[in-house]
C-alpha cells in the first residue's frame, strides 16, 4: 500500500498531551498541539519508543491481527525467534510449533531457519570484501528507516541481504505449495512479530515491490493461547521439529546476529538512541575499520520488542535454556549454503533516501526560511524542555516557520511577555495616577 507509512497509532481519547512521547522520539516525529499528540507519518520509523514511555497507553502498535487469517484457505505461521523466550515452563521449542498448528495454522516455518541463511549470506559478503565498511545489518526495519530518514549517506553501508522474515515467508510458501500441490494464492503467510515495524515492512517494503508476508500477528495476541497449551499434559502433538541451528534462535537477543557470523571485527548495538550515537560516528568515518554492525532498535534486541509479553532479561534467560535442547553440532546443508550464496537472498532494488526536511521547493525561499529558523532559535531559551509541544527549541523554530506553531507556545517567551505586559500596566496605572492627583489639585 503506497499510502501506508507507519504502524504506531494514537488513541485520541487516551492521550493527555503530557509530552513524554516527544522527548523520546528519535526522529522528532511527534508534536503535542491543542492538548493532543500528533504523529508525523513521514518521520515515524515505528521504533516503538513512544509506546514504551506513554503512561496512558495512548500509543498503539497496530498489526494485522488473528482475524486476517480468515482471508486464506491455508495459513502458514513464521514465528520470530523471540517467541521462544516468552514462556515460563517451556522445555522444548517443538511444543510451540505444535501449539501454533493447534491454533489453526496449517504449517509452521521458523524465522530462525532463515536467520541462519542470512548469516551465511552475510559471511559470504564479508569474505569477498566487496562492500562499504562497515556493513550494517538490514534485519531491523526500524533501523533501516532511521538510516533512510536521518542518515541517508549510510544507505550504501546497508547489507543487501533480505530480512530473515522475508526469506522465511518465501521459502515457507514454496515448500508448502510443492508438498501439498496447492496454488500459492490460496496460502497466507503470517509473521508472529515482536514489534510494529515489521507490520510497516510488510505493508510498505523497502528494496522490493511486494512483501512475501501477508500479515503480522503480535506475540502478545497469541501468547495466552500458546501458554495455555504448553501447560497441558495432553497437548496435541504433530511431530514438528525445530529445523534451525542454535545460532539462528540466538538472533532474538542483541548480539545474536554478530555471534552467528563468527570471528571478525563486529559490533553489536541495541537501543535506538545508542544506535543514533553510533551512526553519527560512522557517518564521520570513525569506524571504517569495523567489518559489520548489528543494530537493533529495541533494547535487548527483539526480545525487548514492544509487542512481546515477557521482560527482555527474563526472556533471554528462558531462551538460553531452550537453546540448550537443540542440536549444537548441526550444520547448514550444502544446498542451503548454495542458496545463501545466490542472488535469491538479495534485495532486488536499492533503498532510496527519504527527504522529509525540505522547507520550500524554491531554493531561495528555503534559504530565507532557514535564516528565519536560526533567528528564532537564538531568541528561544535553548532548554529543550518540550513544554511547547515540540521536541526541542530548534524543532519549535522550524514549526513556527512552517506555520505549525507560534512563538508564544514557548512558556518562557510567554512568561517574559506576560511580565512585560504587567510592567507596562503598572507603569500605565502609575502614570494615570499622577494625572489624577494633578487634576485634583487644580
Amino acid at each position: 500500500m503506497k499510502d501506508y507509512k507507519h504502524s504506531v497509532r494514537l488513541d485520541w481519547d487516551k492521550c493527555k498531551g503530557c509530552t513524554n512521547c516527544i522527548k523520546g522520539c528519535p526522529t522528532h516525529a511527534i508534536r503535542v498541539r491543542d492538548g493532543k499528540a500528533r504523529i508525523d507519518a513521514d518521520h515515524c520509523i515505528d521504533c516503538g519508543e513512544c509506546v514504551r514511555v506513554c503512561p496512558y497507553h495512548a500509543k498503539i502498535a497496530v498489526t494485522s491481527g488473528l482475524e486476517s487469517m480468515d482471508s486464506f484457505k491455508y495459513k502458514i505461521a513464521v514465528p520470530a525467534p523471540a517467541l521462544f523466550g516468552q514462556f515460563r515452563n517451556l522445555t522444548s521449542t517443538d511444543i510451540v510449533l505444535d501449539a501454533l498448528i493447534n491454533m489453526g495454522f496449517d504449517h509452521v516455518w521458523s524465522v530462525a531457519r532463515a536467520a541462519d541463511i542470512v548469516s551465511e549470506a552475510t559471511r559470504d559478503i564479508l569474505c569477498k570484501g566487496d562492500y562499504k565498511r562497515p556493513l550494517i545489518s538490514a534485519a531491523c526495519p526500524a533501523v533501516v528507516r532511521l538510516i533512510r530518514v536521518r542518515f541517508p549517506s549510510l544507505l550504501q553501508n546497508l547489507s543487501p541481504v533480505d530480512s530473515p522474515m522475508e526469506i522465511a515467508a518465501t521459502l515457507a510458501r514454496k515448500e508448502f505449495c510443492e508438498e501439498h500441490k496447492v496454488d500459492p494464492s490460496e496460502v497466507g503467510v503470517f509473521f508472529i512479530t515482536p514489534c510494529a515495524a515489521k507490520m510497516t515492512s510488510v505493508m510498505m517494503p523497502l528494496g522490493k515491490g511486494k512483501s512475501a508476508v501477508d500479515g503480522t500477528i503480535s506475540i502478545v495476541d497469541i501468547f495466552a493461547q500458546i501458554n495455555t497449551q504448553i501447560g497441558q499434559k495432553d497437548i496435541k502433538r504433530h511431530g514438528l521439529k525445530m529445523q534451525a541451528l542454535p545460532s539462528g534462535v540466538k538472533w532474538a537477543a542483541a548480539g545474536g546476529e554478530g555471534e552467528a557470523l563468527g570471528e571478525g571485527l563486529h559490533l553489536s548495538v541495541d537501543g535506538i538512541h545508542n544506535i543514533i550515537r553510533l551512526l553519527e560516528e560512522v557517518e564521520n568515518e570513525k569506524f571504517s575499520d569495523l567489518e559489520f554492525i548489528e543494530a537493533l532498535s529495541c533494547t535487548g534486541g527483539c526480545l525487548g520488542g514492544p509487542l512481546t509479553f515477557e521482560d527482555s532479561y527474563v526472556a533471554k534467560m528462558r531462551l538460553e535454556k531452550v537453546i540448550c535442547e537443540l542440536d549444537q553440532d548441526k550444520e547448514l546443508p550444502q544446498d542451503v549454503v548454495e542458496y545463501a550464496h545466490s542472488k535469491a537472498v538479495l534485495l532486488p532494488n536499492e533503498i532510496e533516501p527519504l527527504s522529509v526536511s525540505q522547507l520550500d521547493e524554491d531554493i531561495e525561499k528555503a534559504i530565507e526560511k532557514m535564516e528565519k529558523i536560526n533567528e528564532l532559535y537564538e531568541r528561544l531559551p535553548g532548554l529543550d524542555c518540550g513544554s511547547c509541544g515540540s521536541p526541542n527549541c530548534m524543532t519549535l523554530a522550524e514549526d513556527i516557520v512552517k506555520g505549525n506553531a507560534v512563538e508564544m507556545d514557548c512558556i518562557f517567551l510567554l512568561k517574559d511577555k506576560v511580565q512585560s505586559l504587567a510592567q507596562e500596566m503598572v507603569e500605565f496605572v502609575s502614570f494615570d495616577h499622577v494625572f489624577e492627583q494633578k487634576d485634583k489639585k487644580e
